[in-house]
């Protein structure tokens, strides 16, 4: 076995660099121009961008540059791993097909891709991994562990009615699937109430049933508001419900590519011979193009079988939807099996499934402080990062106050720039607590560097130190060689150490430095501390956006979490933001993305005006206007921050901190 190759190929991002670099340009030069194409959609820097960023288009190297860059877009770039296609054969792989090694340490690839291998017959098999999987299993590990119940894929609770409810209102931030912009708009539409609909629920928001238009006469009837009807053929063709059978599960609306398949059998008069090579060249659209060879055949064929033009155009107009994304039902299937059980963990034990994707990471749309917060808004406990009561992954440790009876411990995998070797040496000597920075160096022999790390992800404070006091200790460290003569150093032997009196840091500061170090903060919301700023811009919370009435206009800020340009959407741009009340959900329209392109792109806080639109318990904001306001959130460590103060560190210890009663990481791997 080996795994096959795959093709990888100029985009404007990495075509602007590799000819930069060659026509002797700026590494900073080549990043401006670089970061004005969004994502894999991008295909070109047009002349408007290049002096946004402050560059001369008509400049004679930097023109050459870009036309060089434009022309070899498309053009391949080097030879890359199939992330999970095998090649199997029966005799000796080398006889049959060339080889060569890998980036990767023992692993060997393929040189030729999936189409070379299709041609010539040999048999690929994909065996792709799904980030979703290891958090399922990480979550029954800790169920079982924590709750003495051993759930798995086969046995957990099937048609759970509470969950099907928690997705009716879109409650999906985390788990599967269903948890991008679209989808959150679509499950409060769809309402789904079984298994199957939830299959729908996952294929309905894709290339094909979108640019098919189907997904609106879909919602139609299910919800009753439109007649079911089947499309009929002309008698002497065939029967009246030739199409029932295909298209019944559905509502008469084609969704899946089997189904896109059999209409092409039945209705369209394909030869099984024929629906296979309209199926391959689905399958090869976006490098070939040879979808539209069958156009002509698939809706000629339709209509001379007395269907109607215009319901064979859009059945054509799926499959080059499907083109550009091949769904199958029996995929939808198993994505939806996955989504129903990371929504089942979610509804029915939130700690045990938001501790489980934090040690899953990275994965999905949302980062840890989304996922914390989430949690926290389902009532789940989560407790900071701490010296004497972390292990690497995040932790449940008990907290009988709390409707589960546990609380999510943060792991140092949380903190940036933190090595997972050294927390095991921290584990392996924490056989009592750690009574400050000098103990901790001395019993488990860290770098200062670590430490260091540990001190500004404020990790101290079982010890009684805060960041800064943490700080200040652990400079007056140095890296000691491991030998008898220092074994029995005392501390002040190495470095002397001068009592100093240390102003407290304000909240908002340790707020600034949690995000640095952890990407999240428990303490407070970055935006608590500008309230009174954002007020007096007529900015409300986004919490309060459930006062305002369908079609008003409203202004209101927050930190961009997420920004999505689906390929399907037409150049539409989809914005969230978060304030400290919660999330928002923005629209931007092409016309405002083109006049806004920067701001829309590099702002980490944003001032919006917009028109707010509610449909069916989804609200979002159209955006008509857009400023960056990122310059305020220096304030926040300035001397304009606030005065405000953390709440002395009350010390919990229980016996899970002894080594031994922890499980390490390893447990849940």
């Amino acid at each position: 076995a080996g795994l096959a190759a795959t093709l990888i190929t100029y985009r404007a991002r990495s075509a602007i660099r590799d000819v930069g670099k060659v026509m002797g340009m700026s590494e900073d030069t080549l990043g401006a121009l670089a970061g004005t194409v969004w994502g894999s959609y991008g295909r070109e820097i047009t002349d408007d961008d290049v002096r946004d960023k402050g560059f001369d288009p008509g400049d004679k190297r930097l023109r050459q540059t870009l036309d060089l860059a434009h022309e070899i877009v498309g053009f391949p770039r080097h030879l890359s791993q199939h992330v999970g296609g095998f090649v199997l054969t029966e005799s000796l792989l080398h006889e049959i097909v060339p080889i060569q090694n890998a980036a990767m340490k023992d692993r060997t690839v393929i040189e030729w891709n999936k189409d070379d291998l299709d041609t010539l017959n040999i048999l690929k098999v994909d065996v792709l991994s799904l980030g979703m999987l290891t958090c399922i299993r990480k979550a029954f590990d800790l169920i079982e562990y924590h709750h003495g119940l051993a759930y798995t894929l086969a046995s957990m609770p099937k048609e759970d009615a509470a969950t099907y409810q928690m997705l009716h209102k879109a409650d999906t931030i985390g788990v599967f699937q269903i948890e991008s912009r679209a989808q959150m708009s679509m499950l409060p539409r769809l309402k789904p109430k079984e298994f199957y609909d939830l299959v729908v629920q996952v294929a309905i928001v894709r290339p094909g049933p979108i640019q098919g238009d189907m997904v609106h006469p879909y919602l139609r009837r299910r919800q009753g508001k439109e007649k079911i009807e089947y499309p009929s053929p002309d008698p002497k063709f065939g029967p009246a419900n030739e199409l029932e059978e295909v298209l019944k599960r559905t509502f008469g609306v084609p969704l899946f590519q089997e189904q896109a398949m059999k209409i092409a059998i039945v209705a369209a008069g394909f030869t099984p011979g024929e629906a296979d090579g309209l199926r391959r060249a689905m399958a090869s659209f976006r490098n070939t193009g040879t979808v539209w060879r069958f156009e002509e055949k698939f809706i000629n064929g339709m209509t001379k079988r007395g269907y109607a033009r215009d319901f064979a155009e859009r059945c054509f107009d799926q499959i080059k939807g499907f083109a550009d994304y091949g769904f199958p039902e029996s995929h939808a299937a198993s994505f939806a099996l996955l989504a129903y059980a990371s929504s089942w963990l979610k509804r029915h034990y939130p700690h045990v499934f938001a501790c489980a994707l934090l040690n899953s990471q990275p994965m999905g749309f949302y980062a840890p402080a989304q996922i914390v917060r989430d949690a926290r808004e389902h009532g789940v406990d989560v407790c900071p990062v701490d010296v004497n009561r972390s292990s690497w992954d995040n932790l449940l440790e008990p907290a009988p106050k709390t409707e589960w009876g546990y609380a999510i411990r943060l792991g140092v995998r949380q903190v940036k720039g933190a090595k997972e070797d050294m927390m095991e040496a921290l584990l392996d000597r924490r056989t009592r607590a750690y009574e400050n920075v000098e103990d901790l160096h001395e019993r488990t022999r860290i770098s200062v560097s670590q430490l260091e790390i540990l001190a500004e992800a404020d990790a101290f404070r079982s010890c009684g130190l805060d960041r800064r006091q943490a700080l200040w200790q652990v400079r007056g460290l140095v890296d000691t060689p491991d030998l008898p003569l220092f074994t029995h150093a005392e501390a002040s032997d190495v470095a002397d150490e001068v009592d100093v009196s240390l102003p407290e840091m304000p909240l908002s500061e340790h707020v600034v430095n949690d995000y640095q170090t952890l990407r999240l903060s428990l303490k407070a919301h970055p935006l608590s501390f500008l309230r009174d700023m954002l007020a007096g811009f007529g900015a409300i919370k986004n919490t309060d956006l459930n006062k305002v009435k369908d079609g008003n206009r409203v202004r209101i800020a927050g930190l961009v979490l997420v920004r999505q340009r689906p390929g399907s959407a037409k150049g539409v741009i989809f914005l969230t933001i978060e304030d400290e009340t919660g999330v928002a959900n923005l629209i931007v329209w092409k016309n405002v993305f083109e006049r806004k392109r920067a701001v829309i792109m590099g702002s980490r806080l944003v001032i919006v005006r917009g028109r707010l639109q509610r449909e069916e318990g989804v609200t979002h904001i159209v955006v008509e206007d857009i400023e960056d306001a990122s310059a305020h959130l220096l304030r926040l460590s300035s001397e304009e921050a606030t005065d405000q103060k953390l709440p002395p560190f009350r010390p919990r210890m229980h016996p899970r901190n002894v080594k031994g009663l922890i499980p390490k990481s390893r447990d849940f791997h």
